[in-house]
């Protein structure tokens, strides 16, 4: 009898154990599952900030790649190049826009910052319709810029005063013009403004306003300006006949990994680059004809 209630306590003792084993498992079985989850359902959040040349761009391939990417979030910014490599730089934002090589911004430590080109952006003088003017000289533009020809009739046009609206220092847009538009010289103190969305906006409701755009801004209610008959097209811009150019960087500190490779990665890939680098106005780099380094020397490209 005695022997019989001992191994009924055994039965029962393990029993309990094997209750116990299988609780366990089940509970860890659990947690990894738990934290699986948790690990999927995490969000990489990436902000880019910088030029609005580029930022049209920026923001509808951002949208669209999110879309396929649900645990990914891009805040895309304006505020210039400048600031755009600025905070780049102190790691403030993933991403830095520019229109231009972080070696060519004045005050800028570069060491560290990895350059993605992503497209090619043409730039030219803008006018008002009214001006009645559809092509400058070279020498005609810079001063016009300089306020020393201050009438549209001395140019070709109506007899109305010129209205010099120009972007603010840091710009990207503003630094591409002056250097290859103008020829690096000095212009004279007017109206700035920060965006191209806003000088768009000025210039084609303004009788006499001349200014400077992106391609991708320039609407039907402005008057693109040729210089020396020379059309600002996408054509003349990829063999450099038409000189207003710029690559679209945007730039990492250090080199990207994860959800930003992907998307840096996916900015260049045939489907934007054939999609909405085209349909926004911008030009694919492989439509490039030529290759232009930091110090403005020309490469054909085969």
């Amino acid at each position: 009898m005695k022997k019989t209630v001992t191994l009924g306590a055994l039965a029962v003792t393990m029993t309990i154990l094997l209750a116990g084993c299988g609780s366990s498992s089940a509970t860890s079985t659990k947690n990894t599952s738990s934290s699986s989850s948790s690990n999927s359902s995490k969000t990489t959040k990436i902000v880019a900030t910088g030029s609005t040349a580029l930022q049209p761009l920026v923001e509808q391939a951002a949208s669209a790649f999110q879309n396929d990417h649900s645990n990914v979030t891009i805040n895309v910014q304006g505020g210039g190049s400048g600031a755009g490599l600025s905070q780049v730089a102190k790691g403030s934002v993933n991403i830095g826009n520019s229109d231009l090589f972080a070696e060519e911004q004045k005050g800028l430590d570069a060491k560290g910052l990895v350059d993605h080109k992503v497209a090619v952006v043409g730039m030219t003088p803008v006018v008002n319709k009214d001006s009645g003017v559809t092509n400058v000289s070279k020498e005609q533009l810079v001063k016009i810029f300089q306020g020393k020809i201050t009438n549209w009739k001395e140019v070709g046009g109506k007899s109305e005063k010129i209205t010099v609206i120009n972007r603010a220092q840091g710009s990207g847009t503003r630094a591409t013009f002056e250097k290859w538009g103008l020829d690096n010289a000095k212009v004279a103190t007017s109206q700035e403004q920060d965006s191209n969305g806003t000088v768009e906006k000025i210039v084609s409701t303004t009788p006499g306003a001349i200014s400077y755009l992106a391609f991708s801004y320039v609407k039907n209610d402005l008057q693109a300006l040729s210089i020396d008959n020379v059309k600002p097209t996408e054509a003349n811009v990829a063999n450099n006949k038409w000189k207003i150019w710029a690559y679209e960087h945007m730039y990492t500190k250090g080199q990207p990994t994860g959800e930003l490779k992907t998307f840096l990665t996916y900015m260049t890939s045939k489907g934007v680059q054939d999609g909405l680098v085209k349909k926004l106005g911008y030009i694919p780099l492989t439509s490039m004809k030529v290759d232009r380094g930091q110090s403005g020397n020309i490469t054909t490209l085969k």
